[in-house]
């Protein structure tokens, strides 16, 4: 299917296709006919399926314009509230369509002023709440979405919602969009909903399949030099490092300004107009490497984000889909990579059971590898490079003392000791352990043998003990980055934090 069989405006195909949008993604191919019929919705897909673009796209295809607030978008966090409103606006400026953003600690009435012009509002529900109750504005949407909505429900905004759907008296097209469906989300579906029709990316295509999703086995003492490794051979343009906890994001992201990589840090302890800095930047591509939480990660939409790390498995499927949903956005391939030690192969195994794909093992690059790519990109790079007046100044006086074969030796060495490679040569498992660990862990698991039992018993046993309980567990984890040249990283770490 194509975005011409929706009979899109021709304005806002031209958004489509600048957008760099070549086909709907299965969320988008099943919502999308149901919204233009004028139906309610309740759409259950993952962060990083095309949700916005889902319900965005029909709705401002039916805003009738000049006729005040149309529509209204509710977003649990304002991070992701910014970023849907970005989106909406981006598809519809082709039509002239405006977007107020709503969220706290914000002029009142800057906001009312940009609600007053403004076809299209995206809220947080407790100053959406606020204004609605203090009679600051009056407003009868012809569409209200309600997007990640379990997340609202996780962060208490429950009767916030009802009591806002208390105030729309109207008629209206409501469409509900969550990453899963727990009772009492069902439940309010129920009460604002008008016979909604359902729609459920099923397990296959919970990841996308753009995204090749890798994993690396290493020990527990390798996971710093197996991730700089990685990152050095894999070169990102774009990256996002995740970590489970806020002091991994500020340690990792310490230790690799401290080292020249440029790199910041994206956690819910941060003052919010620090957050938002961090994202622009990264957004404008000033910053190519984000180290975050997932929390703080939970709607970031970054299109042209081409790797993401995993420094350590999360601890559910569904923070997997989210985190490696960050890439393979908008129509571009993305790659996930996992780094995974042999006590994480039960979260590896459910992962994998849950999302209803396997995540192919690979073999850490060895510095060989690594130099080998290095010098196919330094080739085109030299063969790119210009020449200057001043270059040819510096041969002519290196000739006096110098062949030009020691020249070019010389200036060759010299670009290679500014790309240092870290690291012992061989990091982590190859594929004849890595094969053997996961008949182990199968055998394990399989109950093969009562000698086998007992060591599987022990082995799991031992992993309670060390993941433990939430504190313990939720203190492991990181992540690292580096940018694509070191003299780069140093330039542009000046103003990291």
């Amino acid at each position: 299917m194509t975005f011409e069989e929706f009979g899109f405006k021709a304005p806002l195909f031209k958004a489509i296709e600048e957008a760099g949008f070549k086909e709907p993604s299965p969320v988008q191919e099943e919502a999308m006919p149901i919204i233009l019929r004028g139906e309610d919705i309740v759409a259950q897909a993952h962060t990083g399926t095309g949700k916005t673009a889902a319900f965005g796209l029909p709705i401002l295809n039916m805003l009738k314009l000049n006729s005040g607030v149309e529509c209204v978008i509710i977003a649990p966090t304002r991070e992701l509230a910014m970023q849907v409103s970005d989106e909406i606006f981006k598809f519809g400026r082709f039509l002239g369509i405006n977007t107020a953003t709503i969220y706290g600690g914000s002029s009142y009435g800057r906001q009312i002023k940009h609600i007053n012009n403004s076809s299209v509002i995206v809220a947080t529900p407790g100053r959406f709440l606020d204004l609605l109750d203090s009679g600051k504005i009056e407003i009868s949407p012809s569409f209200v979405v309600l997007d990640e909505a379990d997340e609202m429900l996780d962060m208490g905004f429950l009767e916030d919602i009802k009591n806002i759907f208390a105030h729309f008296k109207c008629e209206r097209q409501t469409l509900m969009f969550s990453a899963t469906m727990p009772q009492q989300i069902k439940n309010l579906s129920k009460t604002i909903l008008k016979d909604p029709k359902f729609v459920t990316v099923t397990k296959s295509n919970m990841t996308n399949k753009n995204i090749k999703q890798n994993f690396y086995v290493v020990e527990e003492r390798e996971r710093d030099d197996a991730l700089i490794r990685l990152l050095d051979f894999k070169d990102p343009t774009k990256c996002i490092i995740f970590c489970r906890m806020k002091k991994d994001v500020d340690r990792l992201s310490n230790h690799l300004m401290a080292k020249g990589y440029a790199a910041k840090g994206l956690h819910g302890d941060m003052e919010q107009r620090q957050r938002e800095e961090v994202i622009k930047a990264f957004k404008r591509s000033d910053l190519e490497v984000l180290i975050a939480t997932d929390v703080a990660a939970r709607g970031l939409d970054v299109s042209d984000v081409s790797h993401v790390f995993n420094y350590q498995l999360p601890f559910d499927s569904e923070s997997y889909v989210h985190r490696i949903g960050r890439t393979g956005r908008a129509g571009r391939e993305g790659i996930a990579i996992s780094i995974v030690t042999p006590a994480e192969f039960n979260a590896l195994n459910k992962i994998q059971k849950d999302i209803g794909n396997s995540l192919e093992s690979k073999v850490i690059p060895t510095i060989q590898d690594v130099q080998m790519k290095q010098k196919d990109s330094l080739m085109d790079t030299v063969k790119a490079q210009a020449i200057s007046d001043l270059a040819r100044n510096l041969v002519d006086e290196l000739k006096k003392d110098f062949v030009d074969e020691d020249i070019a030796l010389k200036l060759a060495s010299m670009i290679y000791s500014e790309n240092d490679i870290a690291g012992s040569d061989r990091i982590g498992k190859n594929i004849s352990e890595i094969s053997r660990l996961m008949d182990r862990y199968k055998n394990q698991r399989s109950g093969g043998g009562g000698n086998s039992r007992n060591r599987g018993r022990n082995h799991r046993g031992g992993n309670r003990n060390r993941s433990g309980n939430g504190r313990n567990r939720n203190r492991s984890g990181g992540g690292r980055d580096r940018n694509r040249s070191r003299s780069r990283s140093n330039n542009r770490g000046q103003g990291d934090r």
